[in-house]
């Protein structure tokens, strides 16, 4: 096992965002965070990261918890924001050593694997760059290229495609399909569905703070006859719902 939530309660003051939020995922398995803009996805994902402190439950990290091992938990993860977050003063170059040197990495490695992503995100010419004045997009490569040279055991990623084109989003997935091969677990937070259905093991909806429901494609299926057949059906059905006992 990977990654354990348990009854996690938690949030940004003294009321709670997250509602005994409980879910997990295994080694090798991509798991989709899905949920309308204020479900509690970021907020989950704070948590897991270490942002946020649970008020109750737990989170652990193949067996361990952040209070356990904070260097040794966070080195298992590798995150990749929604809004990527780059250095000002620092050039591209720069932002690959401090990746290294955060992650104890092998340095000659490391720079194998980065300069082999740096090709496939079209990045190999702007080493000496500042990505601080990329486009959204190339800081999101930016994102990805320190995410994936790591030897993560989890990579927690919010909202991905966003800003990126067509044919970076498509490396994207063949990076975490090679990862997931490799035994590496993901948690995607993502509103594009159809490629969410397409690639993610199993999802957990998210709602109002709490696991509304979660399982695979098959299982929400059965869960929800009525709902349809897609991912995005079952989704907007689950919303109305909701939205129906709140009115």
């Amino acid at each position: 096992m990977a990654l354990e939530v348990n009854k996690l309660v938690g949030g940004y003051s003294s009321v709670p965002v997250l509602k005994d939020i409980t879910f997990d995922i295994k080694d090798s398995e991509l798991v989709g965070l899905i949920g309308l803009n204020g479900a509690g996805k970021s907020t989950t994902i704070n948590h897991i990261i270490g942002l946020l402190t649970p008020f109750s439950g737990s989170i652990e990290l193949n067996g361990i918890t952040i209070t356990d091992d904070l260097k040794k938990y966070k080195g298992q993860i590798a995150y990749i924001p929604e809004s990527p977050i780059v250095y000002k003063e620092l050039t591209l170059k720069d932002h690959i050593e401090m990746t290294i040197m955060a992650y104890d990495l092998d340095p000659d490695e490391a720079w194998k694997r980065a300069h082999s992503l740096l090709k496939t995100f079209r990045l190999d010419n702007k080493l000496d760059w500042f990505p601080d004045n990329f486009s959204k997009g190339m800081r999101q490569k930016v994102m990805i290229v320190c995410a994936f040279m790591t030897n993560a055991k989890l990579f927690i990623i919010d909202e991905p495609f966003l800003g990126l084109d067509p044919l970076a989003v498509s490396d994207l997935l063949e990076l975490i399909t090679e990862r997931k091969r490799q035994g590496a677990s993901i948690l995607m937070s993502t509103h594009v569905l159809d490629t969410a259905q397409k690639y993610c093991d199993r999802f957990v909806l998210v709602h109002e703070g709490r696991v509304r429901t979660e399982g695979t494609l098959e299982e929400l299926k059965r869960e929800f006859p009525e709902a349809g057949d897609s991912l995005n059906d079952i989704y907007l059905t689950l919303a109305k719902q909701q939205g129906e006992r709140n009115e």
